[in-house]
């Protein structure tokens, strides 16, 4: 599933886009950078939101650290390690990359789900014990391969809900995600969704995007870190502005203002699809980080409360001037206590810092990162200890690992 064309790039196969929409791409990029290096860009706005959420309806989230109140977490059930695809392997490190030629399309190791499985399950008691409503995507059969006009690939899972479900107020909103292996993701989570959408909420499913070889650029040359920082400097990506691609965990929530990053799975034309759907009510912006492999921005930098952000020393924030002209504490987390041997086949150790917060007090963290808990204990905030050390391999933290249905809060504006 390597894709079978030509380098990517071309808005038909070998024709190179017109220079009006690299022009448009440019623009966009320059006029939302530029929105978000000025102070006043998260300025009070007067729009009311325009359509209330009804008093019944159980979606309802602006931001990452209100009272949780309703919570899909994902399952690590048949899960498949995605087939060894350009854009894998452009989101992976390279001590992996054997292990996706030899393991492609089948299950991952059966031992290690078996005790991933263990952990989500407790994790899921432990938060029906705080009084959170748990709800879980249907188990599908990840090894069954598919074919479209574009490609063929088999599936991945249905473990990780932040990745394909972003709620804004009382909307779900489905992200056109960037991998082929996660093409058919979106049926785990229908029946969950569509109960949601009869009770109240409003449910809109981004621009399906056709995955065919134009989305990468199928020459992207990574041998190296250094080749990826260098990369990452430049602004290029795997995936190229063929069409809208984003994935959900590469935005996170701050009431009116939501931050998301361009990634090796979220382009422009997917950010620009964002920023349009969701004004007047919502300002997106793009902020960048020193990040030589960048995949979602909840293990670089993760919203814990109005006006605290937990940013990664080791990737920091280029734009990290306007959260504090704004007033903002910007936290430094410690570094992760994860052993080297321990397999992270998707992600860093960083997760550490990708926690989930059940309020402005309580925060769920991992149960081997005694480092970050003290962090959290002298801010104030308890710990909830959890250990998922096996789930982690699978590619997220806690945060990763749920989509926040229901908090209880309002809409406010977090920047004026």
């Amino acid at each position: 599933a390597s894709g079978r064309g030509p380098a990517a790039g071309g808005s038909e196969r070998g024709r190179p886009l017109g220079r009006g929409f690299t022009g448009w791409v440019q623009r966009s990029f320059q006029s939302t950078q530029a929105a978000t290096a000025s102070q006043n860009t998260c300025a009070a706005v007067d729009n009311k939101a325009t359509s209330p959420v009804p008093k019944d309806c159980p979606v309802c989230s602006y931001n990452e650290w209100d009272p949780l109140e309703e919570v899909i977490v994902g399952r690590a059930e048949n899960a498949c390690v995605p087939p060894f695809s350009v854009e894998v392997k452009a989101n992976t490190y390279e001590k992996y990359w054997g292990f996706y030629q030899k393991f492609g399309g089948q299950s991952f190791p059966k031992d290690h789900l078996k005790k991933a499985i263990a952990e989500i399950e407790e994790m899921c008691n432990i938060l029906k014990r705080e009084g959170i409503i748990v709800k879980r995507p249907d188990p599908i059969d990840c090894s069954v391969k598919y074919k479209t006009p574009d490609f063929e690939s088999t599936g991945m899972y249905a473990a990780m809900p932040r990745d394909i479900l972003l709620v804004v107020g009382n909307e779900i909103i489905e992200a056109p995600m960037a991998w082929r292996a996660r093409f058919f993701e979106y049926r785990a989570y229908r029946r969950i969704i569509k109960d949601y959408f009869n009770c109240g909420a409003k449910w809109t499913t981004a621009p399906k995007p056709t995955m065919a070889d134009e989305l990468y650029d199928q020459d992207y040359p990574i041998r190296s870190v250094e080749d990826r920082h260098k990369l990452a400097a430049q602004g290029k990506f795997v995936t190229t502005e063929f069409e809208p691609c984003f994935d959900a965990a590469d935005f996170i929530r701050a009431g009116r203002d939501i931050f998301v990053q361009r990634s090796q799975v979220t382009n422009y034309m997917g950010i620009e699809w964002m920023r349009r759907h969701l004004a007047p009510d919502y300002r997106v912006h793009i902020i960048s980080f020193k990040d030589p492999n960048p995949m979602h921005i909840d293990a670089t930098f993760n919203i814990i409360g109005p006006g605290l952000v937990l940013s990664n020393p080791d990737r920091p924030c280029y734009q990290i001037e306007l959260f504090k002209k704004a007033g903002w504490t910007v936290i430094r987390p410690p570094v992760p206590l994860i052993p080297d041997d321990h397999p992270l086949w998707m992600s860093s150790k960083w997760l550490s810092m990708n926690v989930l917060m059940l309020d402005e007090k309580r925060v769920m963290v991992d149960a081997n990162e005694t480092s970050i808990q003290k962090m959290f204990e002298n801010l104030g905030i308890s710990t909830i200890k959890v250990n998922i050390r096996h789930a982690n391999s699978l590619g997220g933290g806690f945060h990763c690992w749920t989509c926040d249905i229901r908090r209880r809060g309002t809409l406010q504006s977090y920047f004026d």
